[in-house]
C-alpha cells in the first residue's frame, strides 16, 4: 500500500502544480501566439504591396535635381541653398527609399506586432497599405487589453515577491534591532518566566469520547445534557480516524465529476484572483524606483555590446522610453533581431513600471485625501458659544 500511494500523491502534487500554473502559462501563451499570428499576416500583406512612383516621389526628384545643378563650388558660402535642401528632405516620405520585403519579413513584422501591444510605438515601422491600416486598428484592439492582462497577471507574482522578500527584510531588521537593544540577562528571564508561564498553561477541552467519559461523573447525565457536544466529538473521531488517501480514492473511483469540479472551481478562483495582489502591495516608493534604476542600468550596460552607435547614456534613454511606453523614436535599434530577445526583458520591465505607477497613484491618493481635508477643516465655520 506504501509504494502504490507515493506515485499517486506525485500524481496529485504535479496536478496541482499544472492547475496553478495554468492560468498564468494561458496568458503567456497566448499572447506570443498572438504576435506570430500577427507577423505572418502582416508580413504576407505589406511585403507582397506593389510599389508604384508617385506624384509626390516624382516632383521630390524634379527639385532635388535642381538643387544638385544650383550647388556651388563652397557649399558654406550659400545659406538659402542649404536651407532649401534642408526643407526638401524634410518632406520627403521613408517609404519610397524602404524596401517591402526587407522591411516587412517575419521579425521585421514580429517587431512591428510588439511595438503595437505593448503601446511603444516607435514610428520607424507602420503600415502603409488600407487593408494594413485597418488590420493594424482590429489587431491592437485586442492585443492591448491582452498585453494588459498578461503585465497585470505577471505584476501579481512580482508583487508577491516583492512584499514577501520586504517583508522578511523587515522582520530580520527588527531581530537584528531587538538583539542589540536587549541585553544577555534580561532576555535570558524574560525568557525563562515566558517558559514557567507557558507550562502552567493546561489545556482543559477534552479531544476524545473517551476523555469526555472519564472526566464527566455520570454518564447518563452527559449524554442527555450534552448531545450536541457528543454529535461533534463523533464527527471529529471519524475525520481523524478515516485516513485522506482513501477519500480522495474514493471521490475519484466513485464520482469523478466531483474531483474534476473541485479542481475547476480551484482554476476559475485563480482566474479571479489576478490583480488582487497589487492591491495588497504596500512598498515603500523610494524602494520601486531604485529597483527600476537598476534593472535600466543592468540593460543599459549590455546593449551598447549589441548596437554599435549606442553608449550608455543613450541606451539607458532608450529603455527608459521603452519601459514607459512613449516610445519617440528619435533613438532606434540598427538590429530589430535583437528587439526580440530583448522582449522578455521589456515585458518584465514593463510590470515593474506597471507596479511603480501603481504605488505613486495609491500615494498621490492618500496625498491628496489629506490635502481636501485639511482645506475642508480648515473652511469649517468656528462654533460660537453663545451665553445662555
Amino acid at each position: 500500500m506504501a509504494t502504490t500511494s507515493q506515485p499517486l500523491q506525485g500524481k496529485t502534487t504535479c496536478k496541482k502544480i499544472f492547475w496553478a500554473v495554468f492560468p498564468h502559462a494561458c496568458f503567456i501563451v497566448s499572447l506570443v501566439i498572438y504576435a506570430f499570428l500577427g507577423a505572418l499576416m502582416f508580413s504576407h500583406i505589406e511585403s507582397t504591396r506593389k510599389v508604384t512612383v508617385s506624384e509626390e516621389y516624382r516632383t521630390f526628384l524634379q527639385k532635388l535635381m535642381c538643387l544638385a545643378r544650383k550647388l556651388p563650388d563652397n557649399l558654406t558660402e550659400n545659406e538659402t541653398l542649404n536651407r532649401d535642401i534642408h526643407q526638401l528632405l524634410n518632406t520627403a516620405d521613408p517609404v519610397w527609399f524602404i524596401n517591402p520585403k526587407e522591411r516587412w519579413n517575419f521579425f521585421g513584422s514580429l517587431f512591428f506586432c510588439c511595438t503595437v501591444f505593448t503601446t511603444v510605438g516607435y514610428g520607424n515601422t507602420y503600415p502603409v497599405t488600407w487593408t494594413g491600416k485597418c488590420l493594424c486598428m482590429l489587431y491592437a484592439l485586442f492585443g492591448i487589453p491582452l498585453m494588459f492582462l498578461v503585465l497585470t497577471d505577471m505584476g501579481d507574482i512580482l508583487a508577491t515577491v516583492l512584499s514577501k522578500s520586504y517583508n522578511e527584510f523587515r522582520k530580520l531588521q527588527s531581530k537584528i534591532l531587538a538583539s542589540k537593544l536587549c541585553s544577555g540577562s534580561t532576555c535570558s528571564k524574560r525568557n525563562e518566566l515566558k517558559s514557567r508561564e507557558q507550562s502552567k498553561i493546561v489545556i482543559n477541552e477534552p479531544l476524545t469520547i473517551m476523555e469526555v467519559l472519564r472526566s464527566q461523573s455520570g454518564v447518563k447525565q452527559v449524554k442527555y445534557r450534552n448531545v450536541e457536544l457528543f454529535e461533534m466529538l463523533i464527527a471529529r473521531e471519524k475525520e481523524n480516524t478515516q485516513p485522506a488517501r482513501n477519500k480522495s480514492m474514493e471521490r475519484w473511483s466513485s464520482c469523478p465529476e466531483l474531483a474534476r469540479e473541485k479542481t475547476v472551481s480551484r482554476v476559475i478562483k485563480n482566474f479571479d484572483k489576478i490583480g488582487k495582489e497589487l492591491e495588497k502591495l504596500d512598498v515603500p516608493i523610494v524602494l520601486m524606483v531604485l529597483v527600476i534604476f537598476v534593472y535600466i542600468s543592468c540593460a543599459a550596460a549590455i546593449l551598447p555590446k549589441w548596437e554599435k552607435k549606442m553608449d550608455f547614456q543613450e541606451a539607458f534613454y532608450f529603455c527608459f522610453i521603452t519601459l514607459t511606453t512613449i516610445g519617440f523614436g528619435d533613438t532606434k535599434l540598427e538590429h530589430p533581431k535583437f528587439f526580440l530577445f530583448f522582449s522578455l526583458y521589456i515585458i518584465i520591465g514593463m510590470e515593474i513600471v506597471f507596479i511603480a505607477f501603481k504605488l505613486g497613484q495609491d500615494r498621490l491618493i492618500v496625498l491628496y485625501k489629506k490635502v481636501i481635508s485639511f482645506c475642508a477643516e480648515k473652511n469649517m465655520p468656528s462654533k460660537k458659544i453663545y451665553p445662555k
